[in-house]
């Protein structure tokens, strides 16, 4: 009995591969195995910077809260310290928001904790 192989899933994989690889340059986009290590590849990159993404976000929000509260005159562990202790559940989204665009409203919360 011949061999059976499923012609139509391959080659739906690969159109699913190559349209994925749409915009490469070079065989990237036109050769399959390289269009599908390169596919691979981004994927990989995507999933671990969804987690990266996250990371930077906080790092910027620090760094906005830090400037801000210095030019209060404390540093940004001093801040976030006194904010715990007053009770005041602002988190660094909004915080860094507040430093970064409403100086005005920063400026009440420090007093505030002072």
């Amino acid at each position: 009995m011949p061999r059976s192989v499923n012609s139509v899933a391959s080659r739906a994989r690969r159109k699913r591969v190559l349209k994925a690889a749409k915009g490469y340059w070079g065989r990237r986009k036109n050769v399959w195995t390289v269009a599908k290590n390169a596919v691979e590849k981004g994927w990989l990159y995507a999933y671990r910077d969804r987690k990266v993404k996250k990371r930077d976000f906080r790092k910027l929000w620090i760094q906005r809260i830090n400037a801000g509260a210095r030019l209060e005159g404390m540093s940004y562990s001093e801040f976030m310290g006194k904010l715990k202790k007053a009770n005041i559940d602002l988190n660094r989204k909004v915080l860094a928001d507040l430093a970064m665009n409403h100086p005005e409203a920063f400026k009440a919360i420090v007093e505030k904790i002072k």
